[in-house]
C-alpha cells in the first residue's frame, strides 16, 4: 500500500499511479498537506513559509476524485497540491507580495500561470512567503517575518522565494511555484535541496504577477525531482497574449513544451560541462569552503559519468555583472506601474517606503524607492546585458559546451542572526544566479550534497537561450548521480 503519510514527498508520477491504484485520494493528500502545515508551519519548529490557506482546496480535490472516478482523463497535474508565490495572484486569495502595506488585497482574477496549473488539475493549496516586492535574495518579510529553513532551522531559506522552497521542503505541498528575476527560484531551491528553474525569457507569461525587474522576471517550479520540473515546465511554458514576451512561444525555432518527454537517463555521458572560473570562491572561508567540498565532489561524480569538465573563464565578468543589473533602473517604475492598475491601499513604492511599511532590512527596496533613474543609463545597461549573452553562448560555442556549471552561490545559506545584524546585505551578496538572470539565458539547480553539518548545496547549468530541453536532461543525470535524502530532519514523515 502507498504509505498516505510520505505523500506529501512523493514524485508527481508516484502520487498519480497511488490516485489509480485507489491507494490515495487528492482530497486525503490535502489533508496531509494541511496537518503538515499546521504541525510544522503553524506550530512545532514554525518555518513560516504560508501566509495563507486556499479554503477552496478540499473542495477542488474532492471534485477531481469525482472526476477520476468517472473516468475521465487524468491531466498532468490531477489532483497535485502546489503552493503559489504571494507574488501570484489568485482569485479570491489574498494575495500581498510579501509587504504588510497590501494587507487585504483579494484579487479578482488568477494570473495566467494560475489558470495554467487549474487547467491541468492542480490544487492551489496556499500561498507561500517572500520578502517585501521579492527584493532581496532572504526571507526577511514585513508581511511573515523570516522563514526558516526545514534542513537547518538556524539558516534562512533564501529569497525571494522563500516559502515555496521552505514549503516544499518541508513537506507543505509536493510541489510550488516561485519567481526568478535575479535568482530567487534558484537561491532559496538549492538553499533547501530542491530543483529550481529560470526559463530563457519569455517561455511563461507574467501576466498577473507583481514585477520586480520585469525584463528578468519568470515564474518557474520549484520540485523535489528534475522530472517533476520538466512535467510542470509542460504546462506553464507558452503564449499568453496578456504578455507581449511570450511571443518568443510562436517562433518556429523555438522548441516549446515535451520538457519531460525529453529527459535522457544518459545525458552526462560525453556531455561537455564548462566549469565557469569566475564564478568559484575565490577564497575559502567559514561560508564557502563548505560549498567547495561539496561541489568538488559533485564534481567528480559527473565525471564519473562520463561528463567532461572544462575549465572556461569570461573576461571581466564581475564588473559585466554590474553593469547589466536593473534594479536601481527599472524596479521603481516596474513595480509602480503594476500598483497603480489595481485597488491597492498604496499605488507606489516611494511612499511604502516612507511609511515604513516594508521590513527595515531590505536595503534594496530602500534603494529602488530613493533613485531617480537615467534614461539614457537604463538604456546602456540594457545593451550591456545583451552583449553579456553574446559573450556567455559565445564562450559555449568555443568550447562546444552543453551547459556552464558552477555552485549556485558559493556560500551556504546564512543565518537568522547574521541577516538580522545586518552582516549580509541583498545589494552586496555574491550570488551566481545572476548570470543566467542578467544575460536571460535559460538556467537549473540541482541539489549537489549536503555539507558536514547537514546544509544543502546547489549545483547550477546554464544553457543557450531555448535550450530548456537538453538542460533539463543534463541535470537529471546530475540529480541520479547525486543522490540526496528527501525529507530534512526537523520536519520528519
Amino acid at each position: 500500500m502507498f504509505p498516505v503519510e510520505q505523500a506529501p514527498f512523493a514524485s508527481i508520477d508516484a502520487i498519480h499511479a497511488a490516485y489509480l491504484r485507489g491507494e490515495l485520494s487528492a482530497e486525503v493528500l490535502v489533508e496531509v498537506c494541511l496537518a503538515r502545515i499546521d504541525r510544522f508551519d503553524r506550530q512545532g519548529p514554525g518555518i513560516n513559509a504560508v501566509t495563507v490557506q486556499n479554503p477552496e482546496a478540499l473542495r477542488t480535490a474532492r471534485r477531481l476524485d469525482e472526476d477520476l472516478r468517472r473516468g475521465r482523463p487524468i491531466g498532468r497535474l490531477h489532483g497535485i497540491p502546489v503552493l503559489v508565490k504571494d507574488q501570484i495572484e489568485t482569485a479570491g486569495i489574498e494575495t500581498t507580495f510579501g509587504s504588510a502595506a497590501m494587507r487585504g488585497y483579494v484579487p479578482d482574477r488568477d494570473a495566467t500561470v494560475v489558470t495554467r496549473l487549474a487547467s491541468a488539475g492542480a490544487i492551489v493549496l496556499a500561498k507561500s512567503a517572500m520578502p517585501d516586492f521579492a527584493a532581496s535574495w532572504f526571507s526577511l518579510s514585513s508581511r511573515t517575518g523570516h522563514t526558516r529553513c526545514p534542513w537547518n532551522l538556524e539558516r534562512d531559506a533564501g529569497g525571494s522565494s522563500s516559502g515555496s522552497a521552505a514549503g516544499v521542503a518541508a513537506g507543505f505541498a509536493p510541489i510550488a511555484i516561485g519567481e526568478d528575476t535575479g535568482g530567487s527560484v534558484r537561491i532559496p531551491a538549492a538553499y533547501n535541496n530542491l530543483v529550481g528553474v529560470r526559463v530563457t525569457t519569455g517561455l511563461v507569461s507574467r501576466s498577473g504577477m507583481a514585477p520586480l525587474v520585469a525584463s528578468q522576471d519568470t515564474a518557474g517550479p520549484i520540485t523535489r525531482t528534475v522530472a517533476d520540473a520538466a512535467t510542470v515546465l509542460d504546462v506553464l511554458v507558452g503564449f499568453d497574449p496578456a504578455d507581449p514576451a511570450t511571443r518568443a512561444c510562436l517562433r518556429p525555432d523555438v522548441a516549446r513544451g515535451g520538457y519531460r518527454a525529453a529527459l535522457r537517463p544518459a545525458a552526462l555521458r560525453g556531455a561537455r560541462l564548462g566549469l565557469l572560473a569566475e564564478a568559484l570562491a575565490g577564497v575559502d572561508d567559514e561560508t564557502t569552503s563548505p560549498v567547495s567540498r561539496v561541489f568538488a565532489a559533485a564534481l567528480s561524480r559527473l565525471e564519473d559519468c562520463k561528463a567532461i569538465v572544462v575549465p572556461v573563464s569570461v573576461e571581466d565578468l564581475a564588473d559585466r555583472l554590474q553593469e547589466t543589473s536593473l534594479y536601481l533602473y527599472r524596479s521603481r517604475s516596474d513595480i509602480d506601474d503594476f500598483l497603480s492598475r489595481r485597488p491597492v491601499p498604496f499605488r507606489d513604492v516611494a511612499s511604502i517606503v516612507r511609511a515604513g511599511l516594508f521590513d527595515q532590512s531590505l536595503d534594496l527596496l530602500r534603494a529602488i524607492a530613493e533613485c531617480d533613474p537615467e534614461p539614457a543609463e537604463l538604456r546602456k545597461r540594457e545593451a550591456a546585458q545583451q552583449d553579456l549573452r553574446a559573450r556567455l553562448v559565445g564562450v559555449m560555442q568555443a568550447h562546444e559546451l552543453d551547459a556552464l556549471c558552477f555552485p549556485t552561490t558559493p556560500g551556504i545559506a546564512p543565518t537568522s542572526e547574521e541577516l538580522r545584524r545586518g552582516d549580509v546585505r541583498t545589494q552586496s551578496f555574491r550570488t551566481n544566479t545572476i548570470v543566467a538572470a542578467q544575460s536571460g539565458l535559460p538556467a537549473i539547480t540541482v541539489p549537489a550534497g549536503l555539507t558536514s553539518l547537514g546544509i544543502p548545496v546547489g549545483l547550477e547549468l546554464i544553457g543557450r537561450p531555448f535550450s530548456e530541453r537538453s538542460l533539463l536532461s543534463l541535470a537529471s543525470g546530475v540529480e541520479a548521480a547525486s543522490s540526496s535524502p528527501v525529507v530534512p530532519p526537523t520536519t520528519p514523515c
